[in-house]
């Protein structure tokens, strides 16, 4: 697996100039900095809007939790944002190119699978720790010191690989549109010779740049309200996409030519292991393989929900998340395969090199063939909006786990909630930095974004059940929680690198990121637990665990913030504490959403990886014209309800409160009505006869223990 281009030079060959993603990654990177952020001074934009007109003071449960206030349109943007790696776009567009269309339905439903899970564990998070800030605070209250180290561990591993692969697939498809060198932005041009060395040169630096500045300042809140608007864009990017492909191209312009055209690539180079070679069938052997990898393969917008919005925004972000990859990856691994023998395909007259492919320059190079420069922008849009969004969820991961499970438990368990926020902020900082530069080190060693995205199942896979059961089920003991991963990252690791030797007679990147042994070794991780939790439960006994422990995660002490400002910390919304009665009401209503969540998950998981694809992998069939063309509709109008479900909902769910702010910003900028005085009137107009808990008042629902 070379890290040189393959085919073409990326910087002679880059359909747009230097100047143009610089003016992307920075430039936008900065004007999203400036929305979402606020300095020492005073705030900026959406974070000054959101403490002067709506009294959202910045205190660490508003950073780590956004309040815990979320509501379901948003959480649904957050879901599909933070799942929208570099890898939803490039490593699907790759499989496609690989596998036909197998490939895209696999990596959508496995993943989709796997969101839908998410739900029901954020329905059972929110019951069991309404306090919690991350999942490892779980660990800690349930199984003590020990675990909470082991899951401590295996969750710095899953964000810092899922951050490598968005800076590394994104810096890849920057420097293939763009021609920018990979480490800092003063480099020149190079010679071709030297270009292809220092590929991984300025991008992986500015990436990250805007999304540090936004994230360090404006927390969570400011990270969910980003990943809406990055949704936003990105969709309608998509929706052009795909428009383009199949109405208004002039080469393809419709699903009955891209078909015919895929005939004749099949007849070119038939895919081995596919159904007759084609592109156009569910039965790929190769593409099964894939899928299995993938479904083995962040609590935080769990507990960023309001309790009552957290269900339906993960069933409604999983359902529109579904459609991206799907219909992404069908429309550019196919244009792809259809155009790459026509003139206006960047490795023309070539076919693209494996590399290229694994490296995600498929979406890259088919979308320059669609709509030429204007194609490489989109691209170039929608890369940057994947990678910025989710690594803002990864800043927030890393910073809230450093924060609240390093610095917090281990250290100073009595820090202010002042201390908590520069805690974070530092944390922030520092693994941006931290990122970008084991980034590097990757790109030279020749591993690329597919190679980590299928290895990252095999790192972190064996605490996927444990960490489960933890939450689900009161019998699993602390040692079967500890160990287990343990244990069964060993077996993976060892099943990953025997199969490697065995296959190649070598350990090198090529032969240890092909498809047999990362299947053992992400198979081994899914499953050894099983067995592993089943006899460290008979070793040491079955556990009768209470629940109660989970009830005692304590709050940040923000009273440094509050008090400065002239608030009291019950007089920031965020912070109100709910009654006994508000309590219990609050667990009626979680405990009828896990079911229904229970229930959805296994239904929806039946119906994507069963119902669906199995009678067409089963029976070898190959599609028809007219059934290509009604699922290349079918895909078109779910990313049309994908727009419509987290693009639009959440604006009409907050509706009222847009309105009631920007009436709040007119008559503060006329000199009207002061902030202090439009805050009284709305209380006065909120009271009820029934007298209203500030809760109810707010909108807010903040649970902590009751007394």
């Amino acid at each position: 697996m070379d890290h040189a281009p393959s085919n073409k030079d990326h910087i002679a060959n880059a359909a747009l100039g230097q100047g143009v993603g610089y003016g992307i990654v920075v430039g936008l990177g900065g004007a999203f900095a400036l929305v979402d952020a606020y300095t020492k001074p005073g705030m900026m934009l959406v974070t000054f809007i959101l403490r002067r007109y709506n009294q959202e003071l910045q205190t660490s449960e508003m950073f780590n939790t956004a309040g815990r206030t979320v509501k379901s349109g948003l959480v649904s943007a957050a879901v599909v944002s933070s799942w929208t790696w570099a890898a939803t776009l490039l490593q699907s567009t790759g499989v496609c190119y690989r596998y036909g269309v197998s490939g895209p339905f696999w990596y959508a439903s496995g993943a989709t699978v796997q969101i839908l899970l998410f739900a029901t564990l954020a329905i059972e998070l929110k019951r069991r720790a309404p306090n919690a800030h991350t999942y490892l605070e779980i660990i800690k209250a349930r199984y003590g010191t020990f675990a909470h180290l082991v899951f401590l561990i295996f969750g710095l591993a899953t964000n810092i690989l899922v951050s490598l692969m968005l800076i590394v697939g994104g810096s890849a498809t920057v420097n293939a549109l763009t021609g920018m060198h990979t480490i800092a932005a003063s480099r020149s041009r190079l010679p071709a010779s030297e270009s292809s060395k220092h590929m991984a040169d300025d991008v992986v630096y500015l990436l990250p740049v805007g999304v540090v500045v936004y994230t360090m300042v404006g927390g969570l809140k400011a990270t969910i309200l980003t990943d809406w608007a990055h949704t936003f864009i990105l969709l309608i990017i998509l929706i052009i996409f795909s428009l383009t492909a199949y109405a208004s191209h002039d080469v393809l312009g419709s699903p009955g030519v891209v078909y015919d055209l895929l005939v004749k690539a099949a007849a070119r180079h038939p895919v081995e292991g596919n159904k007759d070679g084609s592109y156009l069938t569910m039965q790929s052997r190769e593409g099964a393989i894939f899928f299995v990898i993938n479904i083995v393969g962040y609590y935080n917008k769990a507990i960023a929900a309001s309790p009552v919005h957290a269900l339906p925004g993960y069933l409604i972000g999983g359902l529109c998340w579904f459609a991206i990859p799907w219909l992404t990856a069908t429309t550019m691994g196919l244009t792809a395969l259809a155009m790459e023998d026509k003139p206006g395909f960047p490795t023309y007259p070539d076919r693209m090199a494996d590399a290229d492919v694994t490296a995600g320059l498929v979406l890259p190079y088919a979308a320059v063939s669609l709509l030429g420069k204007g194609g490489a922008v989109g691209t170039l849009l929608i890369v940057f909006m994947a990678v910025t969004s989710a690594t803002s969820s990864q800043l927030i991961a890393v910073s809230t786990i450093c924060t609240y499970d390093l610095y917090r438990t281990y250290f100073n368990p009595t820090a202010s909630g002042k201390r908590l926020i520069y805690t974070s902020h530092a944390v922030v900082v520092g693994y941006g930095l931290f990122i970008a530069t084991f980034s590097v080190g990757l790109w030279y060693a020749g591993i690329s974004m597919g190679y980590l995205y299928l290895m990252m199942g095999v790192i972190i896979s064996a605490a996927v059940l444990p960490a489960t059961l933890t939450l689900v089920w009161a019998g699993q003991n602390k040692w079967a929680a500890s160990l287990s991963p343990i244990v069964g990252l060993a077996c993976a690791l060892i099943a990953w690198l025997v199969t490697a030797k065995r296959e190649c007679g070598n350990l090198g990147v090529a032969c240890t990121g092909s498809n047999y042994p990362m299947l053992a070794g992400n198979v081994a991780a899914l499953l050894s637990p099983v067995v592993l939790v089943v006899i460290f439960t008979l070793i040491f006994g079955i556990d009768k665990y209470d629940w109660k422990s989970m009830m005692e995660i304590r709050r940040g002490d923000d009273h440094e913030l509050t008090d400065p400002v002239g608030l009291s910390v019950e007089e920031v919304p965020v912070n109100h504490n709910e009654s006994g009665a508000e309590f219990d009401e609050e667990q009626k209503k979680l405990e009828r959403a896990s079911k229904i969540s229970k229930t959805a998950t296994i239904v929806m998981t039946l119906a994507f990886l069963v119902l669906w694809p199995m009678p067409m992998y089963g029976t070898g069939y190959i599609f028809s014209k007219p059934f290509f063309t009604g699922w290349v509709t079918v895909g078109i109008i779910w990313i049309f309800c994908s727009f419509i479900g987290v693009g639009l909902f959440p604006i009409f769910e907050s509706r009222k409160t847009l309105a009631r702010t920007f009436k709040s910003i007119y008559l503060d900028v006329t000199g009207k009505s002061h902030p202090k005085t439009i805050h009284a009137q709305m209380a006065q107009e909120e009271q009820t006869p029934s007298e209203a808990t500030p809760s109810e008042k707010s909108g807010v629902k903040q649970v902590v223990k009751p007394a």
